[in-house]
C-alpha cells in the first residue's frame, strides 16, 4: 500500500474513532432517562451551567455530580411501572438502560475535565459565590493573581469590586481556551503584579495554583516581607490537586469564621474537595 492511501485509511479511521461532543452526549443521556428524576435533575445542572458559561454568564452552584449508589434500582422501580411483568419490551428496555449507566456515570464525573477543555475553568466559580466573595472584599480595591481566563474577576466587577486582574498568561501559548478571556486580565506574574499593586490594595487572590510550583510560596513569603498585613484568600485543595507541598506546609490560616462562610457557595461537586481559605 502507497504512503497515500496508507495516511487516507488513518485518517478515515481516526474520523470513525473521533468521540461524540461531550454535550452531545449529555444531552443524548437526558432523553435517554428522561422518566429518572434523579439523572434529570444531575444533566439539568451540567446543561444549564454550559448555557450560562457559553454566554460568559457565571453559572449557579452545582450538586455533587455522581449518580445515586442504588441507581440501579431506581431505574427498575421506574421500568416497573411503565411495563406490565414479563413484558419483553420492559427487558429490552432495561438492557439498553443498565448498559449505558457505566457510561453515563464517567461522563457526569468528567464534567470538570470538560470544563477546563471547553472554557479553561479549572475552579468551578458560580455566581452565588462571586456575590458573597464581592461583599467580603467590598469595594477594594483587590488583586487577583493568576486569574487565568478571569472568571473570578468578572465575578468581582459583576458586583461592584474594583479587581486588578493578572496573570502570567504563559499558559495561553499551548492552551487553546487561553484565547476565551471573560474579563480583562493584564499579563503579569504573581510576584510582579504584588509588586505593582501592593501600595493600593486590602486583598490579594490566587486561585488554584498549579500543583508543585512554588510560585504560591513565593508570592506569599512576598506578602510578608512586605509587612502591609495582607490576606490571602487562596481558593485550592489542601495538599492534594493544588498548590505546592511548601505552601500548604507554612501557610498560616486565619478568620476561618469568613473562610466558612465564603464556602457556603463553593462546595464540592465531584472528587476534588477545593476550599476558600484566608491565609497569612
Amino acid at each position: 500500500m502507497n504512503k497515500k492511501k496508507l495516511l487516507k485509511r488513518m485518517k478515515h479511521q481516526h474520523k470513525i474513532k473521533r468521540e461524540i461532543p461531550y454535550m452531545d452526549q449529555i444531552k443524548k443521556y437526558y432523553h435517554m432517562f428522561d422518566h429518572i428524576p434523579e439523572i434529570k435533575f444531575i444533566l439539568n445542572n451540567i446543561l444549564e451551567s454550559n448555557r450560562l458559561l457559553s454566554n460568559k454568564i457565571l453559572p449557579q452552584d452545582l450538586p455533587e455530580l455522581l449518580l445515586p449508589d442504588n441507581i440501579q434500582q431506581i431505574v427498575i422501580k421506574q421500568l416497573n411501572q411503565h411495563y406490565a411483568q414479563n413484558d419483553q419490551k420492559g427487558d429490552q428496555h432495561w438492557n439498553e438502560l443498565s448498559k449505558a449507566l457505566p457510561k453515563l456515570d464517567k461522563l457526569v464525573r468528567n464534567f470538570r475535565d470538560y470544563l477546563e477543555q471547553e472554557y479553561g475553568m479549572w475552579a468551578y466559580i458560580s455566581a452565588p459565590f462571586a456575590k458573597d466573595l464581592a461583599e467580603y472584599c467590598g469595594r477594594g480595591p483587590v488583586l487577583e493573581v493568576m486569574a487565568g481566563n478571569g472568571y473570578i474577576s468578572k465575578g468581582l466587577r459583576d458586583n461592584g469590586t474594583k479587581v486588578f486582574s493578572t496573570d502570567s498568561l504563559a499558559w495561553t501559548k499551548e492552551n487553546e481556551t487561553g484565547k476565551h478571556l471573560v474579563t480583562k486580565v493584564e499579563k503579569l506574574s504573581a510576584i510582579d503584579a504584588f509588586n505593582k499593586y501592593k501600595d493600593q490594595i486590602k486583598d490579594v487572590i490566587m486561585c488554584w495554583s498549579p500543583d508543585g510550583v512554588e510560585d504560591d510560596w513565593q508570592l506569599l513569603q512576598a506578602i510578608r516581607k512586605s509587612k502591609l498585613n495582607l490576606p490571602l484568600i487562596t481558593i485550592g485543595e489542601k495538599n492534594g490537586a493544588t498548590d505546592s507541598k511548601v505552601f500548604w506546609q507554612n501557610a498560616k490560616f486565619i478568620k476561618q469564621e469568613d473562610a466558612k462562610h465564603l464556602n457556603r457557595h463553593h462546595q464540592p461537586f465531584d472528587l476534588i474537595h477545593d476550599q476558600v481559605y484566608i491565609i497569612k
